[in-house]
């Protein structure tokens, strides 16, 4: 049995580039999920009898352990960051649903997507999951199995349905991560190709996005920035731990809530006032589009004075891409060339 521990948990959420990345992965799983091992075959290679090679695998999963004695075939997905990597990875033919969707695919992976349903469009009941009879539910937030929620982990244990949730998500003393990385974010695709046996699919979505990071230059000037992902009365911004710290890092831009030691915070306009940013990044989601939260900081006397309203510099990003997964790669190339083209 091979079991896996991140070092890294146990110390005591416009992108349209993807095509490159899908199809290279999906090439890669296609030829490695369904050949007879033979010696010197790919860890996620099948045996002649059809038994996956490396199972079981064991994971010490946000403190609670799984089990997969062997790839799952009936995937369903909670939170787009969960869906868009299992069909990055070209598990599409193994998804039976997915649900909590943050927004459309993006259109490299509409098409990986297209006979996937949708079973709900917020956090499905177990007795609705269960009826899809999957043998994964993979949650991209930790409160998915909630009692209130889609069930608790111990409670699919029982039924024989495994749970796991995306490391970067977890919350837990020990398994949060302290300051979220893009090492990290790669970490977990790998770890997810190999519940799922697409190793080489992992390594190559790995490499690409590697490439994609490579090719960006950090900003010049270090620009200080709020990351505004909602709310009106109290603005819930990205703080500096989590995703949009990572990017903002990886741009080279000065965070001005990078003092709170959180993934996102709340944080009231009198503070964003006094610390008034020179560029904000808008996450733009169809409940809470950027165009809305422009007109708000424009209309609002306080805000309006603001450096970055008053010179309209303004960054978007879609809401899937502000969490931890797939996307964030592309998401700093993308915000990268939005800032060069402010100056243009």
């Amino acid at each position: 049995m091979r079991t896996f521990r991140s070092a890294r948990r146990r110390a005591a959420a416009p992108v349209t580039a993807l095509a490159p990345v899908v199809a290279a992965t999906l090439l890669l799983s296609a030829c490695s999920t369904g050949s007879a091992a033979s010696e010197g075959d790919p860890p996620d290679s099948t045996t002649a009898s059809g038994e996956a090679a490396g199972f079981p695998v064991t994971l010490d999963n946000c403190g609670t352990e799984v089990t997969f004695e062997a790839p799952p075939q009936k995937i369903l997905t909670v939170k787009s960051t969960t869906t868009e990597l299992m069909l990055s990875l070209g598990m599409g033919d193994r998804m039976v649903g997915t649900a909590f969707s943050d927004g459309p695919l993006p259109e490299d992976l509409a098409q990986e997507g297209t006979d996937v349903p949708e079973i709900s469009d917020a956090v499905p009941s177990q007795e609705v999951v269960l009826g899809l009879e999957p043998d994964l539910v993979f949650a991209g937030w930790e409160s998915v199995f909630a009692a209130d929620g889609a069930g608790e982990r111990d409670s699919f244990a029982d039924f024989g349905v495994n749970s796991y949730v995306a490391p970067s998500a977890c919350q837990g003393e020990g398994y949060k991560p302290d300051s979220l990385t893009f090492d990290d974010v790669f970490d977990d695709i790998e770890e997810a190709g190999r519940i799922v046996d697409a190793n080489d699919a992992a390594e190559a979505l790995v490499a690409s996005q590697r490439e994609i990071l490579d090719g960006v230059d950090p900003v010049e000037g270090a620009p200080s920035v709020l990351w505004y992902s909602s709310g009106t009365d109290t603005p819930y911004v990205g703080a500096g731990s989590g995703a949009p710290a990572m990017m903002m890092e990886q741009l080279g831009m000065e965070n001005i809530v990078a003092d709170v030691d959180d993934t996102w915070t709340s944080l009231g306009w009198e503070t964003i006032v006094e610390r008034d940013p020179e560029v904000i990044i808008l996450v733009d989601a169809e409940w809470n589009t950027a165009d809305d939260k422009i007109d708000r900081l424009e209309s609002n006397p306080a805000t309006a004075g603001i450096q970055a309203v008053r010179s309209g510099s303004y960054l978007r990003i879609p809401f899937a891409a502000s969490e931890a997964g797939v996307r964030n790669a592309q998401a700093v190339a993308d915000l990268a060339e939005q800032y060069e083209a402010l100056g243009s």
